[in-house]
């Protein structure tokens, strides 16, 4: 039910993987999980590089457990709950390795702002993505500065404003989420080897120093990150979102 962590190495390159039976979604603890593998990689010298996936042939992600969602009833367990996608994302950020993401398949909220926080990303054409929270009273004010970063403020509102519309991946490659795309995993995966191959025997502190250069700017997001999260645990209460949870429970 917590779902699982595993990372294998090869070489200078760690494999991350998630899997959680539901779709690939993240329940408290599994980001718990997921950040602390990170932080330890951090500071692991034998390696150079991170790719993070998730397993099966499903959704990449589906975000933040629902079942879990439906659980919160203060507004302190609404603020940790959604805190957890915001320490994942600056753990992403402040990692000294560079992370390279695989997507295979969809993915909503909380999954699209992993992918956001990624340095480097190789999707699908399965890889269509989506943006649901405002839907049921809430919004993706957590992972908005990841997003936004990649893809731009504009495109960051299309997709907010139209909750329930997907954005297919050809359209997140366009606007800059993912950096390659293909129409098939097997073609993904014979060029992310052949990328990661050649970019984790380079220098690794100019991969470091490369990193830093890539987050310039963000420096504030241990505060701003956690602010939103406290957003969002204070909707999450609302009138509004109850009795959208309500709904969905009732289907």
């Amino acid at each position: 039910m917590n779902g699982i962590i595993k990372t294998t190495f090869e070489e200078k390159i760690a494999t991350v993987s998630f899997y959680h039976s539901a779709s690939n979604s993240f329940p408290s603890i599994l980001l718990q999980n997921l950040t602390q593998e990170l932080n330890v990689l951090n500071e692991n010298e034998n390696i150079n590089l991170i790719v993070l996936k998730s397993e099966g042939n499903g959704a990449f992600c589906a975000g933040a457990s629902f079942d879990e969602l439906l659980d919160v009833s203060t507004f302190e367990q609404g603020k940790l709950f959604f805190s957890g996608f915001a320490n994942l994302i600056n753990a992403m950020r402040k990692c000294s390795k560079l992370i390279i993401g695989r997507v295979h398949g969809k993915a909503v909220g909380g999954g699209v702002g992993i992918i956001a926080a990624c340095d480097y990303a190789f999707a699908t054409s399965n890889a269509a993505i989506k943006l649901s929270e405002l839907a049921i009273g809430i919004g993706p004010f957590v992972i908005e500065p990841a997003v936004s970063r990649k893809i731009g403020k504009m495109e960051m509102a299309e997709m907010t404003l139209e909750p329930s519309e997907w954005k297919t991946a050809q359209w997140a490659f366009e606007k800059g989420l993912y950096n390659k795309f293909f129409e098939s995993i097997e073609d993904l995966d014979t060029s992310l080897n052949l990328f990661t191959s050649k970019l984790s025997s380079y220098n690794p502190e100019a991969l470091n120093e490369m990193k830093k250069v890539l987050w310039k700017d963000c420096e504030n997001w241990d505060k701003l990150l956690i602010e939103r999260a406290e957003i969002s645990g204070k909707l999450v209460l609302s009138t509004f979102t109850t009795n959208a949870l309500q709904q969905f429970k009732k289907k």
